[in-house]
């Protein structure tokens, strides 16, 4: 009989945690995020006269952009992850806190965290954003999300493992099953997964597992609109569909969404179905909201905000990157959720805060397009710069990984960044093919599918519970 402990919950003040922040006498500014926006927003405030909190629940910094280069073995979690404390560690007014924020009390000037209350002058939600499924919660306990450095680790190893157990099967089928990926979403991460995915299987496992006869590897691209790369110009869609079906073999789906996934088997909206125990979801995000700010400041997952970045209805509380809806002529939506945006906003309210500190006017942000790249594997990449702008091919792969590197927050992972690069390029193989932290997918997959049949039960319990409820009241009459 398996021995279930009993874990007791404790408050904070049980468990004798406190923030221990020092008050230096200087007005304080509460970072929540230490993403892109996060970190630009701290750079601009360096040598100013004020004390910076960052909160984060990681103690580091993801490049999330290559995130899919992690889980397909190019390159390790050092490479694209950096401890914030380190990277400001020559800033005497800096201070970080790894907790997880809980509520914010903007009447009393308060965030509540997982190790205490922390006080604030100026508050700057920039939490980015979580994976968004729409809904689907059976597709949200079952597939593979790619937002976080862990995540690309467990999705690294069950890939690998996926392997192991192919090459010892004598199943046709299950070998169907473990080496089929279904990736849904046709964006930059999506395509850029399925290039990587397809370099795996022409240039790199054949070598690893020769018994396998890798035509049984299928890689599928599934999106909802009638082309991939649908944030880029057209050219780019058709481009990146291209060179995925004709290099990789890579199987796409237009104008198809997922109805279901039971871990298993993946049904589309068309009704074919796809035996697969690989599901990645890269269909879409959605803004963390944390508890306390008015309702009517939230729209469409986002914080509301001016043209300073100020959460509309307060005074002192800010909301950058992803997470901010910021709606102008240009932007009638709100900006893309993607890097640029949240770095400018970070660094533009960084030196917005320096000027409201001497009461000195604002500038309102506006945003600089760059353009958008995406890459499809080896040599290949489309480009769309401003200008009207468009190219693709082996510069615009080149360009790509320039603008990458440079975007790394700390020389060191350039440097290890660029070494597996030029390694990865001139050997055809992949460094990191280790199975470091083994991932039980099918003992996953089992549990999750136990806690969706208890949720279900209890929600017919509840249900048969209000029926009856309300059958006794129809049969009352008032009076008698």
């Amino acid at each position: 009989m398996a021995v279930v402990e009993n874990h007791t919950e404790y408050t904070v003040a049980q468990r004798n945690l406190s923030t221990q922040l020092p008050d230096i006498g200087k007005p304080r500014i509460v970072i929540i995020g230490g993403g892109f926006a996060g970190i630009q927003m701290v750079k601009n405030l360096r040598m100013k006269d004020v004390q910076v909190v960052m909160l984060d629940r990681h103690n580091y910094h993801t490049f999330q952009p290559l995130l899919y280069q992690v889980a397909t073995a190019g390159l390790e979690p050092d490479s694209i992850a950096a401890p914030l404390r380190k990277v400001f560690d020559d800033e005497k007014n800096f201070f970080f806190r790894m907790a997880r924020v809980e509520r914010i009390d903007p009447d009393n000037q308060k965030v509540y965290t997982s190790i205490g209350e922390i006080t604030y002058d100026y508050l700057v939600v920039a939490v980015g954003t979580q994976t968004n499924y729409f809904g689907n919660e059976r597709i949200q306990k079952l597939a593979f999300p790619l937002k976080q450095v862990p995540q690309a680790l467990n999705l690294r190893s069950h890939i690998l493992q996926n392997f192991e157990k192919a090459v010892t099967s004598d199943s046709d089928e299950e070998i169907d099953r473990l080496t089929n990926f279904v990736i849904v979403g046709g964006g930059p991460t999506g395509v850029e997964l399925a290039g990587a995915l397809g370099e795996l299987k022409k240039f790199v496992l054949p070598r690893d597992y020769p018994e396998l006869d890798f035509k049984v590897m299928k890689v599928y691209l599934v999106e909802g609109l009638d082309r991939l790369l649908p944030t880029m110009s057209e050219n780019a869609g058709k481009r990146s569909e291209k060179d995925l079906t004709e290099r990789f073999e890579t199987i796409v789906k237009l104008n198809t969404l997922v109805k279901d996934y039971n871990g298993y088997e993946v049904t589309l909206s068309n009704g074919e179905k796809i035996i697969s125990e690989t599901m990645i979801w890269a269909a879409g995000v959605q803004g963390v909201i944390i508890p306390g700010l008015e309702d009517a400041t939230v729209e469409k997952g986002r914080y509301l905000v001016d043209d300073i970045n100020r959460v509309k209805g307060y005074d002192n509380v800010f909301a950058v990157g992803d997470v901010a809806a910021m709606y102008t002529e240009d932007y009638p939506k709100g900006h893309p959720q993607v890097a640029p945006v949240a770095m400018q906003q970070g660094e533009q309210l960084g030196k917005n805060l320096s000027r409201l500190l001497k009461t000195k006017e604002t500038k309102p942000f506006s945003y600089f397009d760059k353009g958008s790249m995406a890459t499809i594997g080896r040599n290949r990449a489309v480009a769309d710069l401003p200008g009207n702008i468009k190219f693709g091919g082996w510069f615009a792969w080149l360009s790509w990984m320039f603008v990458h590197l440079l975007f790394l927050v700390s020389f060191r992972q350039k440097l290890i960044t660029l070494g597996n690069w030029v390694w990865n390029y001139f050997t055809y193989d992949r460094g990191t093919r280790l199975i470091i932290r083994p991932f039980n997918y099918r003992r996953e997959v089992e549990q999750k599918k136990e806690q969706l049949e208890e949720k279900d039960h209890r929600n017919d319990e509840q249900k048969e519970t209000h029926e009856v409820s309300q059958e006794n009241e129809s049969e009352t009459v008032p009076g008698q």
